[in-house]
């Protein structure tokens, strides 16, 4: 289940406070959790795949750099 689901299921079924909060908490942990993946799998693409995709190598590096908690 992606996080944009989640967030589908919970527009739907409003939740209370503390739920809605630790339910917030989750879904930044499952963001996070998806930059790492996405990152690490960028880091192993090579400069003809970058290309396919719209990026530089340096523009990947750059990517590659930023920490999880980064957008």
């Amino acid at each position: 289940m992606t996080y944009q689901h989640i967030e589908t299921l919970t527009a739907h079924h409003p939740l209370p406070p503390l739920a809605r909060t630790v339910f917030a908490l989750a879904v930044t942990l499952l963001k996070w959790e998806q930059r790492q993946q996405t990152r690490r799998a960028l880091r192993k693409l090579d400069p003809h795949m970058l290309a396919d995709i719209g990026m530089s190598a340096n523009d990947a590096r750059i990517e590659c750099k930023k920490a999880f908690w980064r957008g």
